[in-house]
Formats: structure tokens, C-alpha cells, sequence
């Protein structure tokens, strides 16, 4: 066929001794753990650790311009790059825990992490040599942190981020490989961020109230408590686990591929499957094509056999000259991925931007409610976690039941997402429109232009911002679970801590593509002064609406021409928009 002879194999793989490794383990006493009663211990060790992370994490931006003195915009763009960097370090466990150390002890370390990191935060508040002298809100005479300060504040938040960021995801990997069959796990994910959102409700309301209105120092102390908790639940759940089993690097084998289709670019393409290897490395978890399809043909080359690539028993000779069809089948399906990957970042950045903006909304708003209790800056997000906690519940028991016993089909994971899309854009729109208002009554009002940079105090009620929160809540309960189940069910079987993980990225992708737009934007605009009164921030939000219309084409796009890798999956997914 060319100049490199394609050989037919002596033997259809090297995995006869994998078989027998997966028979054994069927009938180890491993095998017998997992299950339901897991569930306890997972869903305990969620709670505590995320209304720990979330006590520190929600008020941060508060935090920084009431006791570290720094500018509202300012905080928000620190804000961003934390909040980037807790959503992009997820994939460094995800690697670790499915290439060498497994999901139970990267969740250890990192809640380890995480407890350093609060403690140090709670030094930081209850210390006073460890922050600025305090002034008020708006004045012109405040000081600025000295080196020593921003050091202890910055290494809390970094060790309190990369325990927070680690864990979510990984921990719902650990949850899910408790259980076999995917109706049961995507059950479980369902009610796994029903109390991940639950949790960080509790702690927006509860943490957050105790360090606004009583003690910094005791809400940080709290957090580091619940934290501690959490992590002695998760140790006591160890014997009842069924531990996964690091394999190697799964990403070695995906470059594998590259490198082996590319010193056989010039052999021909065969359409027989005898001069393809086949090396079934995931049981019964996926089936294996007996030819490699023909998208991306170009990658096929990788599962060629040509001479001296495989040896007479059967085994590979040369490792970076061939792949499997399994690999190569697998680094298409993150190909295919990818462009339905990117329209996720463009729908999760204007809700980054919204929730920071809302806080510093809720800061030049009228926040009281009754004469005795005034809502706190930092817990005004909380109404997209209740709400998104809520809609999940109800769409579980509810609405995908009436729409299968309707159709006739699931709801699938792509129409889940573009639901999201749709709510997300409303949401937009609707905080544009109260945005206007408010603007029209800081105006009416004088309030414009104060001393000192901080925005006055509108008489317009902070509840005006719940609508297009209670919006967001609903996308969120659609697109949020929607992507964990597209990742998990269309992963590779040896990436599933890098498949949960997948929407963190996208999450951390977007709050650092956000930190970009607002300077942007402040750059080329005077749309985002630091007194938001006398700002535009409504064109900012039918700035999104727009854009979001332009990304939901795309994934629009994407969605039709995409299909489902797992075979159940496709035959309902042929009409997936």
C-alpha cells in the first residue's frame, strides 16, 4: 500500500493479562464496596468542605475593600483571577488523580490544603498587625497593606483555593465510580450539586452573615471548623469506598496518537479491520469500534500495523509508532468536544461578570429588610444558589420525567445546555433593565460623582436584583449538570476525574476571559468608573445579551452536527436541539 507494509497481526491485542486483572478484581473484596451507603460520607464531607470554601470565597470582595482597603473594581478583578485559578485547578488533580494518585488521596491533600489556607485567613482578620488600619468605606486617608500583609493574605488565599478548586470535582469523580450503572450516576450528580449548592447557601447566608455582622476572625474560625470536619467524614468513609486504581497518564497515549499518525502520514488508509490493533482497555464500559471511523481519518494512520510495530506475542514493539483504535477513537471524541467546550466559556463569562458586578450593585442599593436587618453584599449571590438548587430538584422529579413519558426520549445533555443558553441571555436582558432603573434613580437623586471613589447608596431596594438572579439560577440548574453529564458519559473511561473536571476549566477560562473584558472595557470605555453611579454598566449587560445571542447560534451549530459517542446515548440523540 506504500512504502511501509501494513501487516496483519499475529494477535488481536496485548490484553489477555487485563482480562484476567478484571476478572480478579470483580471478585475482590473491593469490588463488594461502593454503592449507595457511600453516598453519606460523600455527600457530608461536600457539605462541610463547601460551606467552609464558600464562607471565604463569596464575602472575598467585601473582605478586600472593607479591611485591606482596596478599590471596588480592583477587588473584583482579584476576585476574577482567584476565582479563575480555583476553576483552572481542578485539571492538575484531575491528573493526578487519574494518572497516579487516585481520587481518595488527592481529596485528602487538598482539603489538607484548604485548612491551612483558612486558618491563615482567619490569622488575618483576627491579628491587627496582619492588615491595614482601618478606615471608612470612601475615604481618601486609607492605607495601603504593607508587603507582609499581602503576603500571609495571599498565600491563605492561594492554599484556600487550590484545596477548594481541587476537591469539588474530584470528589464527585470518587462519588460516581461508587456506582455502575449510568442511570445511577447521573442521579448522583444530580443530587451531588443539589447539596453543593445547598451547602454554599448555608454559607452564604449563615458564614457570611456571622463575618459581616459579628467577627471576621469568627467566620473565618467557622470555616476552618467546618472544613475539619469534612475532611474527618471523608477518612471515616475510607474502608466503605471503592478506590479507583491510577492506570498511568491517559494523556501519554492520546499524544501516542499524534506522534504515530504523523510518521505514518504517507501509509494508505485500509478499511479492514484486520490491519488495525485492537487493545480493549475498558472492559465492558464502552464498545469498541472494529475500524476506526471516518472522521479525522488522518488519525487513523495511529492504529495501522506496519512492520515491526507489534511482536510476535502480540505486544507492541514499538510504543510511539501505534496506537489502538480505542485511543485514537478517544482523542476524536475530545476533538469533537472541544468547539462545544469553547461556546460553554463564552455562555459562563458574562455570569462571572454579572455576579461581581452584583455585589457592587448590591453595595450602592438599599439593602435593608425590615428596620432591623440589612442583607449583606456578599450573600446577595445566594438567591442563584438557592435558585439553582430548587430548579435542579424540581426538574429531576418533574419536568424530565413528564417530558420522557411525553417524547418518549431523555432529555439530553446537549438540550439540557441549550436551555441554559436561553435563560442565561433572559437573565442578561433583565439585569440590563434593572441596571437602567437604577441608574435613572441615582441620578434623579444627585448621587453621582462622590469623594473618595466609592458609589453612593441609592434609595432604590436591592431586591430589584433578584429576578435576573432567580434567571440565572434556572441556567444554571439546566447547562451546569447538563455538562458534567456530557463529560462523563463522552470521556475516555480512564480521564472521568478529567471529564467532572472539564466544567471547572471552563468556569476558570471564563472568569480570567472576564478579568480581560472588564479592562477592556474600562480601557476603551467610561462604562466602569469606580463609582458604578456614574457609570454605564447596563450597556455592559446588553452588551452580553448580544454576544450571548451570537454564541447560542454557534452552539446551536455545534450541537446538530455533533453525536454522541455512547451508543445508547445516539439513538436518542438524533434530534438533539
Amino acid at each position: 500500500m506504500s512504502s511501509i507494509e501494513l501487516q496483519q497481526p499475529t494477535a488481536t491485542g496485548s490484553n489477555k493479562n487485563g482480562d484476567h486483572e478484571s476478572q480478579s478484581q470483580m471478585l475482590s473484596p473491593d469490588h463488594k464496596r461502593g454503592g449507595w451507603f457511600t453516598f453519606f460520607f460523600v455527600s457530608a464531607t461536600l457539605t462541610g468542605l463547601m460551606i467552609a470554601g464558600w464562607g471565604w470565597l463569596t464575602n472575598l470582595i467585601v473582605y478586600l475593600i472593607e479591611e485591606f482597603n482596596v478599590k471596588s473594581i480592583d477587588a473584583t478583578q482579584i476576585s476574577n483571577v482567584v476565582n479563575g485559578s480555583i476553576n483552572l485547578i481542578p485539571i492538575i488533580g484531575a491528573v493526578l488523580a487519574d494518572s497516579f494518585l487516585g481520587s481518595f488521596h488527592v481529596v485528602s491533600i487538598s482539603s489538607f490544603f484548604s485548612l491551612l489556607g483558612i486558618i491563615a485567613l482567619t490569622l488575618t482578620a483576627t491579628l491587627s498587625h496582619l492588615r491595614p488600619q482601618h478606615c471608612g468605606t470612601g475615604s481618601t486617608l486609607c492605607h495601603a497593606p504593607s508587603k507582609l500583609q499581602l503576603a500571609v493574605l495571599y498565600t491563605g488565599i492561594a492554599l484556600a483555593s487550590i484545596g477548594l478548586g481541587v476537591v469539588r470535582f474530584t470528589l464527585a469523580s470518587l462519588g460516581a465510580n461508587q456506582f455502575d450503572s449510568p442511570e445511577d450516576q447521573g442521579v448522583f450528580f444530580n443530587w451531588f450539586f443539589f447539596i453543593f449548592y445547598s451547602a454554599c447557601v448555608v454559607s452564604s447566608l449563615g458564614i457570611v452573615y456571622v463575618e459581616d455582622s459579628i467577627s471576621w476572625g469568627l467566620g473565618f474560625g467557622m470555616c476552618a471548623a467546618f472544613n475539619f470536619l469534612g475532611l474527618v467524614i471523608f477518612f471515616l468513609g475510607n474502608r466503605f469506598y471503592r478506590h479507583d486504581k491510577p492506570q498511568g497518564s491517559p494523556y501519554t497515549s492520546l499524544a501516542r496518537v499524534i506522534v504515530a499518525a504523523i510518521r505514518k502520514r504517507n501509509v494508505l488508509v485500509s478499511s479492514e479491520s484486520k490491519y488495525y490493533y485492537h487493545e480493549i482497555n475498558d472492559g465492558a464500559n464502552k464498545a469498541i469500534a472494529a475500524t476506526p471511523k471516518r472522521s479525522f481519518r488522518f488519525l487513523n494512520r495511529a492504529a495501522l500495523i506496519t512492520e515491526g510495530d507489534i511482536s510476535s506475542d502480540g505486544s507492541i514493539a514499538k510504543l510511539w509508532n501505534i496506537s489502538s483504535v480505542q485511543q485514537v477513537e478517544d482523542l476524536k471524541t475530545l476533538i469533537r468536544i472541544l468547539p462545544l467546550w469553547a461556546s460553554t466559556v463564552f455562555l459562563a463569562t458574562p455570569i462571572v461578570i454579572q455576579t461581581n458586578m452584583t455585589i457592587l450593585q448590591a453595595l450602592a442599593m438599599d439593602r435593608h429588610l425590615g428596620p432591623n436587618f440589612k442583607i449583606p453584599a456578599g450573600s446577595i449571590t445566594v438567591v442563584v444558589l438557592i435558585s439553582s438548587a430548587i430548579f435542579i430538584a424540581l426538574f429531576d422529579q418533574f419536568l424530565y420525567s413528564t417530558w420522557q413519558s411525553l417524547t418518549g426520549r431523555s432529555l439530553t445533555p446537549l438540550q439540557r445546555i441549550g436551555a441554559g443558553h436561553v435563560f442565561n441571555i433572559l437573565s442578561m436582558a433583565i439585569s440590563a433593565l434593572v441596571e437602567s432603573k437604577r441608574l435613572n434613580v441615582a441620578h434623579d437623586n444627585h448621587l453621582q460623582d462622590q469623594q473618595g471613589g466609592a458609589a453612593a447608596v441609592v434609595p432604590m431596594l436591592a431586591l430589584w436584583l433578584f429576578p435576573q438572579l432567580i434567571v440565572v439560577g434556572m441556567g444554571e440548574a439546566f447547562h451546569f449538570p447538563g455538562n458534567v453529564s456530557l463529560y462523563y458519559q463522552e470521556f475516555p473511561v480512564s480521564m472521568k476525574s478529567t471529564a467532572t473536571s472539564m466544567i471547572s476549566i471552563v468556569i476558570g477560562v471564563a472568569f480570567y476571559v472576564s478579568t480581560a473584558v472588564v479592562d477592556l472595557i474600562r480601557n476603551v470605555t467610561g462604562w466602569l468608573p469606580d463609582d458604578i453611579n456614574d457609570g454605564r454598566l447596563d450597556n455592559v449587560y446588553w452588551t452580553f445579551v448580544v454576544l450571548g445571542l451570537l454564541n447560542y447560534g454557534y452552539f446551536l451549530l455545534c450541537a446538530k452536527f455533533y453525536k454522541y459517542q455512547n451508543l445508547e446515548q445516539e439513538a436518542e440523540a438524533n434530534t438533539q436541539i
